[in-house]
């Protein structure tokens, strides 16, 4: 009796207990559906949570992105991400304008009064670039070069397959090969895009063509044994455990592929280059298409993220230029030369001397990687003193692919995967012997890799402290390139340059960097030619002919972009000088960086906020 007594009674309590379960799950479910419908069909009560969703959304609908960042990769067998690429419309682009407008009207209706002071720096954030985004479609939206000589389908898709998508199993083998089958489908929709801006006159200048042309005939040229989507592949598939006969047919797959769906493809970029090609733009600056100026004004607001106008960019850069050629003929005094040239021959000079060149032996470029790992080695030691928190993430040096090295700039960074499982690569261009004189390697080194871009983007990506959206939804060069260009001179004041002629090198960086606001503008706005800028660039900085040529170009096709650097870096230094001034004794560099770093990347109006409100407090 007492058995069946406890039975009914351990009975009846279960029945209590999974009663309440019941209604905690169907509590949660409701919860869960009603969040989801504030998410989704509302406005959504926390502006972080709106713009995580957003933003997610975004990434969803750019399988490229998704497998660049590697947390989606666990799920690519229900996601099927690593088998596709982007390839939109023109409808596509007349959708996402409507969503935009939606968007900002969105962003609009948070109330500044009821959100956090973080959330108050997220909003003027999203507004300041969805309103650029909206003012680039409405205006401008065909106002690009979508082939050029160091970005477009033909070269950005082979150096993401190549790099980014990931071969570490049989399944990513033959996904790389389904994503190499669409190269052909996105380059008949950039043939749509070209073909509306022929409608409208516009046309890259003609050395443009002359560049693009060239690269699609080597491409078209490949053949199996030189192809880099074909040696990539090999060489990541024989490292997979599958049988011979399986990589063997994945190499014979792979093949077919290339000539079945990309020289297809490149082929009907050649043809309409050579069938337009009398009509290539016969002018450099974007002053020559239409509304041009407007369109440049509106490209310095976006880059610089400040007001200055293409006149006041200029005189700045022009006074920069002068502050520090004079510091360049000290050093030079110093190091007992005589000053009797201009200081841009004086470091051509230096540029051709054999004494800081690399022997041009088969093993060079592996000799020069192997020399700058060390130097960021070195810099990681050297500038532990004056920063709080390391990236968890380690950087390595690399070179840029052959494919790419005519025409890339001296050197570049790739941020790592949020996953951990790629680390930040600083690409340095080892084409020209003349590009990687030893006294411009450890500049190059602080700007890419410690403290410079590494430090600053892999910080920003672990910092738990930050939303989504500001970990990941807004870029902005004025900020990166900034942050990077000061991360140079805070060296050269630390002592991580070895030698007088390592600080040559971080002045000819700097520079070549207040140059950049010197002839962007005068090509764009005062209507400079290549041919003009060139001599500038070369007659002031000393660089190498190469490097003159290439940089020149990239500004022609990137208007604007080269200004920020040199803007940033200013108003940084700016900050910092107004803290140090306020602060006197207080201050603190290890936690000034801190907090120019912990909010992730802002436009520079906030930047100056934030570090105004990091005085008062303290």
């Amino acid at each position: 009796m007492l058995k069946l007594i406890y039975y009914i009674r351990q009975r009846n309590i279960m029945k209590k207990l999974l009663k309440y379960v019941g209604y905690f799950v169907l509590s949660g479910i409701a919860v869960a559906s009603l969040y989801l419908a504030n998410l989704f069909l509302m406005k959504p009560h926390s502006i972080d949570h709106y713009l995580a969703k957003e933003l997610t959304l975004s990434l969803l609908d750019s399988p490229e992105f998704m497998t660049y960042i590697g947390i989606f990769d666990p799920f690519n067998s229900i996601l099927k991400h690593n088998q596709k690429l982007t390839i939109d419309t023109l409808e596509d682009g007349e959708e996402d304008y409507q969503d935009t407008l939606k968007h900002l009207e969105m962003l609009k209706k948070y109330n500044p009064d009821g959100l956090t002071d973080v959330q108050k720096v997220t909003q003027k954030i999203a507004v300041f670039d969805t309103e650029n985004s909206i003012d680039r479609f409405e205006n401008f939206r065909f106002h690009s070069y979508p082939f050029n000589q160091i970005s477009g389908n033909h070269l950005n898709g082979v150096e993401f397959m190549t790099d980014t998508h990931p071969i570490r199993n049989y399944r990513e083998a033959t996904d790389y090969i389904k994503r190499v089958k669409l190269f052909d489908d996105s380059m008949s929709s950039d043939l749509v895009w070209l073909e509306e801006q022929k409608k409208l006159g516009i046309f890259a200048p003609k050395f443009v063509f002359d560049h693009v042309i060239r690269q699609l005939k080597e491409l078209l040229a490949y053949t199996d044994d030189n192809n880099p989507l074909m040696q990539v592949f090999i060489s990541k598939v024989n490292k997979l455990d599958i049988s011979t006969e399986k990589k063997e047919a994945l190499f014979g797959e792979l093949s077919e592929v290339i000539q079945s769906d990309v020289k297809p493809g490149y082929e009907s970029i050649l043809q309409y280059m050579e069938r337009n090609y009398d009509q290539a733009n016969k002018h450099h600056g974007v002053w020559s298409l239409p509304n041009g100026d407007a369109f440049y004004a509106s490209r310095l607001r976006s880059y610089t993220t400040t007001d200055y106008t293409a006149e006041e960019i200029h005189q700045i850069g022009l006074s920069e230029v002068e502050r520090i050629g004079n510091r360049m003929k000290e050093i030079f005094i110093l190091l007992g030369y005589e000053v009797n040239k201009p200081v841009g021959e004086m470091m051509n000079e230096l540029n051709e001397n054999p004494d800081f060149l690399y022997a041009d032996t088969p093993d060079r470029k592996q000799i020069v990687i192997a020399d700058y790992n060390q130097m960021v080695k070195e810099a990681e030691e050297d500038v532990r003193p004056y920063f709080e928190r390391f990236p968890v993430s380690p950087v390595e040096v690399r070179a840029i692919p052959e494919y790419s090295e005519k025409t890339a700039a001296g050197g570049y960074y790739q941020a790592p995967s949020l996953d951990g499982s790629r680390p930040g690569v600083f690409y340095a261009n080892l084409y020209d012997i003349k590009q990687t004189p030893t006294f411009g390697m450890r500049t190059l080194t602080f700007h890419e890799a410690v403290p410079g871009h590494h430090f600053q983007i892999a910080l920003n990506q672990e910092n738990e402290e930050l939303t989504l959206y500001r970990k990941m939804g807004y870029r902005t060069s004025a900020f990166t390139e900034g942050w990077a260009l000061y991360s140079e001179q805070l060296a050269v004041e630390v002592g991580m340059t070895k030698n007088m002629y390592d600080e040559l090198g971080v002045l000819q960086s700097e520079m070549f960097r207040a140059n950049r606001l010197v002839v962007d503008t005068g090509m764009h706005y005062k209507k400079w030619s290549r041919e003009e800028a060139m001599k500038y660039m070369k007659a002031t900085t000393g660089m190498s002919d190469t490097e003159v040529r290439v940089e020149i170009e990239r500004y022609i096709v990137w208007p604007g972009q080269a200004t920020s650097y040199k803007m940033g870096m200013l108003k940084i230094l700016e900050l910092r000088q107004k803290a140090q001034d306020t602060l006197g004794e207080k201050f603190d560099i290890r936690k000034f960086h801190t907090i120019v770093l912990d909010q992730g990347i802002v436009p520079l109006f906030i930047l100056e906020d934030i570090i105004d409100e990091w005085i008062q407090s303290t």
